[in-house]
């Protein structure tokens, strides 16, 4: 127990501690800090920009979520089918999992370049004048959401397909016998006894939403106009462009609350329709 006691207070319990400190405090990173007990709650309460980087952070789960577990599902269904090659399949599919954000922006930017991107000038082919993507405050967070579920499907794959692989076949049989077709089976054997894979999937991925960060940084910066200005993105700027460590720390720590009310309600909820067994 000590062992793994000792990494856990060091690297995790350690700064939150320390950020709880800080939070409390008006911090520049190099004057010494002062106690201003919870003002800065208070001050990011109140400021319209707290609100709307978390409003840019849950647009940006509703849009990835259902699109990264869809095509993770296709995928899984795909390679548990029986296709041919399906050890390579599943490499190349997870390869972009282990890829560096940085390498996946610079290809996304230029796939979605508003001028030579290989995106828009496809649908000119089709006479379709594409959109500004990543520069167009309205195309921005599509973007973003576009990458990373390309980049995430692999991850998503390989859970599901675990999951999918220790469904008794028995139970399709005895599904298809009494002449269920392929999407009732889907529906009725297979996604309830997937249960377990999807909710983990679900909690992984909301909680890995809500701290998105690296994709925006590296492919608009929280650009343009604000309009891809997340929550992680908001903590760094603080702390780095505005040198308010004591905001940005304090903001860190209702995005805590935040994740942690929505876990729980997960687990809660879970109960009445994750099928065990």
């Amino acid at each position: 127990m000590l062992p793994s006691a000792i990494p856990l207070t060091l690297f995790v319990l350690g700064p939150m501690v320390g950020a709880a400190w800080v939070s409390l405090t008006e911090w520049n990173l190099l004057s010494p800090a002062t106690f201003v007990g919870f003002d800065n709650y208070v001050s990011l309460w109140n400021d319209p920009e707290t609100a709307e980087v978390f409003l840019h952070t849950i647009y940006y789960i509703v849009g990835y979520l259902p699109l990264v577990y869809i095509g993770g599902l296709a995928l899984a269904l795909a390679l548990n089918a029986g296709l041919k090659g399906r050890s390579f399949l599943r490499g190349i599919y997870f390869l972009p999992v282990v890829t560096s954000w940085i390498v996946v922006a610079l290809v996304w930017r230029w796939l979605l370049n508003p001028s030579t991107g290989v995106v828009n000038s496809a649908l000119a082919w089709f006479g379709i004048d594409g959109p500004g993507w990543w520069t167009d405050p309205v195309w921005a967070m599509p973007s973003i959401i576009i990458a990373s579920a390309w980049k995430d499907l692999g991850f998503v794959m390989v859970i599901l397909l675990a999951g999918l692989q220790a469904i008794n076949t028995e139970l399709l049989d005895a599904a298809r016998v009494d002449g269920a077709g392929w999407w009732r089976r889907l529906f009725s054997v297979v996604l309830p006894l997937l249960s377990p894979s999807t909710f983990f999937v679900i909690v992984i991925s909301l909680i890995n939403g809500f701290q998105v960060f690296d994709q925006v940084y590296a492919m608009t910066g929280g650009g343009p106009g604000g309009a891809t200005q997340v929550v992680v993105q908001q903590i760094y700027d603080l702390t780095f462009r505005y040198g308010a460590a004591g905001e940005a720390s304090a903001l860190s720590w209702m995005l805590f609350a935040v994740v942690l009310g929505v876990t729980i309600i997960q687990i809660i909820g879970q109960r009445r329709w994750v099928t065990y067994g």
